[in-house]
């Protein structure tokens, strides 16, 4: 199913206007719009599953990987109707890995985004079937997307395939398990992040670019933002559960601790995490410097995601 038409949201005009709080307000609704449209209805049977997708989809959050999607895009003088798909599937499964992350068998949280977690409101089978089902559509939407002359059809279902497969994601999740109760280097935490969170994070802004049919030079930029982003990301998130409460963060906080899990902090230090984060972060700044002002979107995007931790 395509999703319904949705009025585009305002372009980015330029570094002195940009606002980007109504730039995640409007994306997430036009990203909450175009999901509606994909899904099938929480009443469509069986409504159990149904219900369970729309439960974890629409929880809430700041669409923060389809926000980056659709402002790799405009970097690349794209149309934001044509990322949308991608964007959609992109979330489909972010939200798919968190009803996973959440499960007994993994993390074992209670709350996500400040609601109850998946299988506590539709019990574990279906929140792991929920997360497969989201998965798949997921590519049910990827499949509905047009190629584009530098990027065929093809090459965007590999793309997703590839980030959110056993080399990557999902790589990432195993390893993170693996090194529960365990001292871990430096160097294994960082591969963990490199999979479990840089890899979406960074398959979010190629696919804008690709959506964008961006030059080949565009997509390195984009990919070395999208790489560096995401590991400043996690690790501001593991500085998050040791410095904020549950109420902040909307789900609870010090599980990585309580399940002894490898963090930066636990590590290396919070002051020392904070300044890798912060470089990181300089690092992606520097992988925009090609679009010459034309990335604005993408610059303000990694500048919320370093101030989270302020």
């Amino acid at each position: 199913m395509r999703p319904a038409k949705v009025p585009a949201a305002p372009a980015v005009s330029g570094p002195t206007r940009f606002d980007l709080t109504d730039f995640l307000t409007t994306r997430t609704a036009a990203v909450n719009a175009a999901l509606a449209g994909f899904l099938p209805r929480p009443t469509a049977k069986p409504a159990t599953i149904h219900r369970a997708m729309h439960y974890s989809l629409f929880a809430g959050g700041k669409r923060m990987r389809p926000a980056l999607c659709l402002a790799a895009a405009a970097a690349c003088g794209g149309e934001e109707q044509e990322a949308m798909p991608l964007a959609c599937a992109v979330e489909c499964i972010h939200t798919y890995s968190l009803i996973h992350d959440d499960l007994p068998s993994m993390d074992n949280d209670d709350y996500r985004r400040g609601k109850l977690t998946n299988h506590k409101v539709f019990g574990e089978g279906v929140a792991v079937l929920a997360g497969d089902a989201l998965l798949t559509q997921a590519f049910e939407i990827v499949a509905q997307a047009r190629g584009w002359p530098r990027y065929a059809h093809g090459q965007l279902v590999l793309e997703v395939a590839r980030a959110s497969g056993s080399l990557q994601l999902i790589a990432g999740q195993v390893a993170d398990l693996e090194g529960e109760g365990k001292k871990i280097s430096a160097a294994q935490l960082r591969y963990i992040h490199e999979r479990k969170t840089s890899a979406l994070l960074c398959c979010s802004t190629r696919l804008g670019g690709m959506s964008a049919n961006c030059t080949p030079a565009q997509l390195a930029a984009l990919t070395d933002f999208g790489y560096h982003v995401g590991l400043a990301f996690q690790i501001i998130d593991d500085i998050l559960d040791v410095t904020q409460t549950s109420e902040q963060l909307g789900k609870t906080a010090g599980k990585d601790t309580a399940a002894q899990k490898a963090t930066y902090p636990a590590i290396i230090g919070l002051e020392k995490s904070r300044k890798i984060a912060a470089k990181l972060t300089e690092r992606a700044f520097g992988a925009l410097q090609p679009f010459r002002g034309r990335a604005v979107a993408l610059e303000a995007l990694a500048t919320y995601l370093l101030e989270r931790n302020k």
